[in-house]
């Protein structure tokens, strides 16, 4: 493996970190900049919100099929430098969708970059996992995740807000730059710090080998849980959070502004559950934690199917934000312990099986959407959550013994 775990002989310093967050954030922005971008865009292009769902589903696909490219080549190459080459990569493609003249081209734009931004996250996590023990890890990650979630806010209320003012091009040419910043700065990073170097000489694992070690992932009942549980949370999860924007408009005559102001608050009740992840998960413990997550998610759907105003969305959609990352990142951190000795790989795969959930999920909802509207989508979101976070806690059992 190219990056092992950091020991005391080398200290990480706090801009080596700062710089892999800010990619990071650049990452979640683009993740869900496209959502409140959808009613948009389906007007640019005379089309409805399920048919401009499609840029949301190309990078969602995108996303999950390069993760079986990025982790290995990250456990070879350095997880900091394809990071940051990637990052730069994302930022080319992202501008690009602004120029984009048709449907067809801004989907195959926001592919393109979804495929150069499958690299960031997951290999940012792998790197965390070679620095810290599995007893702190979930505490370090969920400060981590606080550039996630900031992106999560400014992707959708901004984004909205930016897209209304100045048109939704000028979304992606922002977007675009801050993930060519972070990319570059990154690079510089990596020849100016010894704390962002690997430890030791990469070990030029073949590509055999790797097929090899995927299989033997897959031979573990442990990570079979693992893979299947995420796949079933984002499916459900995302399939429907994709058309919340929309459904907002539609049902209840909101402007697109506003629509990426109530979708930003999804991303405050994530940032709460990162300024509170190390108490709740004493009080809770991880069972405890994935339980009261898909609970609290499937509440919130119930109440955005049924909502008889505007008004209760609100809430909603902020606890939405809580309950998905109490279960989330109680997987997450399971995932960097799947596969130690090829992290990046182990990581990698479970984020595969996350989009691939989440493209299923909102392909398979676009029809729904489009002759029924939301309210069925997040019914079926509401029935599926509380039991796939009852099967993880139930399945916790099987997990090796894990330092």
């Amino acid at each position: 493996m190219n990056d092992p775990p950091i020991t005391a002989a080398i200290t990480v310093p706090r801009r080596t970190i700062f710089l892999f967050s800010t990619a990071a954030f650049a990452s979640s922005v683009n993740i869900r900049v496209c959502d409140p971008l959808l009613p948009q865009v389906a007007h640019a292009f005379s089309t409805t919100p399920g048919v401009a769902a499609g840029m949301v589903t190309a990078f969602a696909i995108a996303y999950g099929l390069l993760q079986l490219v990025w982790g290995p080549i990250g456990d070879r190459r350095g997880k900091y430098r394809v990071a940051a080459l990637a990052s730069i990569a994302t930022g080319v493609f992202s501008a690009a969708g602004a120029f984009a003249e048709t449907m067809d081209w801004l989907i195959v734009a926001r592919f393109f970059a979804g495929a150069m931004a499958a690299a960031i996250i997951p290999l940012a996590f792998a790197w965390i996992g070679d620095a810290f023990s599995f007893a702190t890890r979930q505490a370090v990650l969920a400060r981590f995740l606080s550039a996630q979630f900031t992106g999560i806010v400014l992707g959708q209320a901004v984004g909205g807000f930016i897209g209304d003012v100045f048109g939704w091009r000028s979304v992606f040419l922002i977007v675009g730059a801050i993930h060519f910043l972070a990319g570059a700065c990154m690079l510089i990073e990596l020849k100016t710090n010894p704390g962002a170097q690997p430890v030791a000489a990469p070990a030029m694992t073949g590509w055999r080998t790797t097929v090899a070690a995927i299989g033997d992932l897959f031979a573990s009942p442990w990570v079979r849980v693992m893979l299947g549980v995420v796949f079933l949370e984002a499916f459900a999860m995302y399939g429907a959070f994709a058309y919340i924007g929309a459904d907002l408009h539609h049902r209840f005559g909101i402007g697109f502004g506003l629509v990426g102001l109530f979708l930003a608050v999804y991303g405050a009740g994530a940032l709460t559950y990162s300024f509170t992840a190390k108490r709740l998960f004493q009080k809770l413990g991880e069972r405890g934690l994935a339980l009261a997550g898909g609970s609290l998610m499937a509440v919130c759907y119930a109440l955005l199917a049924f909502a008889p105003n505007v008004a209760f969305a609100l809430p909603a959609i902020a606890f939405l934000g809580l309950g998905f990352y109490m279960l989330h990142n109680t997987l997450q951190t399971n995932a960097t312990q799947m596969a130690p000795q090829m992290r990046a790989m182990g990581v990698s795969m479970f984020a595969f099986f996350l989009f691939l959930g989440q493209s299923l999920g909102v392909a398979i909802a676009a029809p729904v959407v489009d002759t029924w509207g939301a309210p069925p989508i997040y019914v079926v979101a509401a029935l599926i959550l509380p039991i796939v976070a009852v099967w993880f806690r139930t399945r916790l059992s099987l997990r090796p013994a894990v330092a």
